[in-house]
């Protein structure tokens, strides 16, 4: 057997191994919802939702190592940072800042990533989209 097939195999191998590391795809319950506009609320379950809350969607590239230990960190640093699915339980000054925070990160283009934007289009923000953020934010 050539070197290179021996390669090939051993990566193959070792890419049907890894996928045995399986990840936490659960979502935790939804504990104080956020209560927004159905205008605000239909542009952040489109565009953040699958990050931001407790709500996941877990696209099928999450089922697939390594690329899955990626989008489950991905998720878990976005809910420390800003879940929706918590919003209701802060209190009136948090929820505040918060808000100025969201508008902060999609004003510098920060949110939504750009990575998940070319799998994810209808997380695109239109300038629609941005006025309704920057109204519910500011």
């Amino acid at each position: 057997m050539s070197l290179k097939k021996k390669i090939l195999l051993s990566l193959l191998a070792l890419f049907v191994l890894i996928q045995l590391k399986t990840i936490d795809r659960s979502n935790p319950p939804v504990t104080a919802e956020l209560n927004a506009s159905p205008e605000v609320m239909e542009v952040l379950r489109r565009s953040c939702y699958d990050c931001h809350s407790n709500e996941s969607v877990w696209p099928w590239y999450s089922y697939v190592a390594p690329v899955s230990w990626l989008v489950e960190h991905d998720v878990e640093e976005a809910r420390e940072h800003m879940n929706f699915s918590e919003w209701e339980s802060w209190d009136k000054e948090k929820q505040d800042h918060k808000r100025e925070e969201c508008w902060e990160e999609v004003e510098e283009g920060e949110m939504p990533l750009w990575f998940y934007v070319p799998l994810h289009s209808e997380a695109e923000l239109s300038d629609d989209d941005l006025k309704v953020l920057k109204n519910w934010a500011l």
